[in-house]
């Protein structure tokens, strides 16, 4: 069976788009449209976009990043994914690549000599295949799932078989080792990621989401990373966790006020920062209280019920872990938010709050939490704040992307809306 090749770019819905060429045709340029990289989660063009008929829907040219060509095992024959970003036609990078604007923040922290080192839990579920909002069939006990079963070992090895395609496939692609849980909801997961350089890690997450999709597809199932397609179930999530090492190796974290001012970062661009950690309507249904979903701008050492936590262990890894996107984010876009914002805290010596304890979900709230709707969400991306560390490009392209998203979404039914997104986010 001959080879072949994708190339591709990230949009910014976190999709891959591009083009299937001959495995023979890698060192040739590669062009696409500009505009493709800003087009709504059915695949369509914004409407009054500047990147189509106004500017004549020009080119640009797919340049390679710094990964070797990666197999997609889940494909037949012998495919592999070339993963390029998108740069204008002078050479000059594209300011509404996701990829791109995460490269900038990073550029920022060399600057200092730092280096973000990332990891994430993403989480996922397993459903019917065929276009059912059903929980999948144990492949062992022939029955659907129809419990919770947190952290269930007999349940992992129900879907055995499943899960060492994709650990396997993880390797293969240089995606490391993965550690698989049980979670809460019935037919739900969790993948732990090993950690790494902060760019390199984002592009792992949208591979790994291309490698459960596909794995499932080929055990007869599908997996969704939607953030919340069953209502009386828990919620996916997509947590990041990231240190910052200086130019010696050193963590910084290590040291309290540096961390704090991280934080402290983070939580005055909470808000702001919403419609990058929840993209459509449905993300907000996964922001429940009491539901294993932070609902405030709140942070603390050792709490799971916070938005921003530090956990436990020894000090060289201390680290930041920031619970509130959904499994629906853009990587690249969801670190650039998370980033940009912990490197303007660290560079003001910005002040956090007092750490709480207890319970989040009842304590008084001292600071803007996040936006409740996805209309307040769109309007807040026009946040002074969020200007200081992302192009301007990204955040008038993702607005007019999410509006139109919007309209289509109000037209249909939850259910219709439910079934477009299971496939998709």
């Amino acid at each position: 069976m001959s080879k072949s090749l994708r190339v591709a770019a990230v949009d910014l819905n976190g999709q891959l788009r591009g083009k299937r060429v001959a495995a023979g045709m890698a060192d040739k340029q590669m062009r696409m449209p500009l505009s493709v990289l800003n087009i709504d989660v059915f695949g369509a063009d914004i409407e009054d976009s500047p990147l189509v008929f106004e500017s004549g829907d020009q080119d640009g040219i797919m340049e390679t990043t710094d990964r070797d060509p990666i197999p997609l095992p889940w494909v037949a024959g012998d495919a592999l994914l070339d993963l390029r970003m998108m740069h204008n036609e002078d050479g000059s990078p594209f300011e509404g690549d996701p990829r791109i604007a995460l490269a900038q923040v990073l550029k920022r922290f060399a600057i200092h000599g730092w280096q973000v080192i990332a990891a994430c839990e993403v989480e996922f579920f397993l459903l019917e295949d065929g276009g059912n909002l059903a929980p999948p069939i144990n492949p062992k006990t022939g029955r659907r799932l129809s419990g919770t079963e947190i952290l269930s070992m007999r349940e992992l090895d129900g879907f055995d078989v499943f899960f060492n395609d994709v650990a396997d496939g993880a390797k293969m692609m240089g995606l490391g080792d993965v550690t698989i849980t049980g979670e809460a909801g019935i037919g739900q997961f969790e993948v732990t990621m090993t950690h790494g350089p902060a760019l390199h890690i984002a592009d792992n997450v949208i591979l790994l989401k291309e490698l459960i999709k596909g794995t499932a597809r080929n055990h007869s199932m599908a997996a969704t990373f939607m953030a919340k397609p069953f209502t009386t179930e828990s919620g996916n999530g997509l947590h990041t966790h990231f240190s910052v090492l200086n130019a010696t190796g050193e963590n910084i974290f290590c040291n309290k006020n540096t961390l704090e001012s991280a934080v402290a970062g983070c939580l005055q661009a909470f808000e702001a920062s919403t419609l990058f950690f929840a993209p459509y309507a449905n993300s907000f249904e996964r922001f429940v209280d009491g539901a294993h979903a932070p609902t405030s701008a709140t942070w603390a050492y050792e709490n799971r019920t916070v938005a921003v936590r530090i956990p436990s262990g020894p000090e060289a890894a201390t680290r930041i872990e920031h619970r509130v996107a959904g499994g629906d984010a853009n990587p690249y876009l969801m670190f650039a938010a998370i980033f940009g914002a912990a490197l303007k805290g660290m560079e003001g010596n910005a002040n956090a709050p007092a750490p709480i304890s207890g319970n989040a979900y009842g304590q008084p709230v001292l600071m803007p939490g996040l936006f409740t709707d996805l209309t307040a969400a769109i309007d807040g991306l026009g946040a002074p704040l969020l200007k200081e560390f992302m192009p301007s490009m990204i955040l008038e392209n993702l607005a007019a992307t999410k509006s139109q998203e919007r309209d289509l979404f109000e037209k249909m039914s939850d259910h219709e809306a439910i079934l477009a997104l299971i496939d998709t986010a």
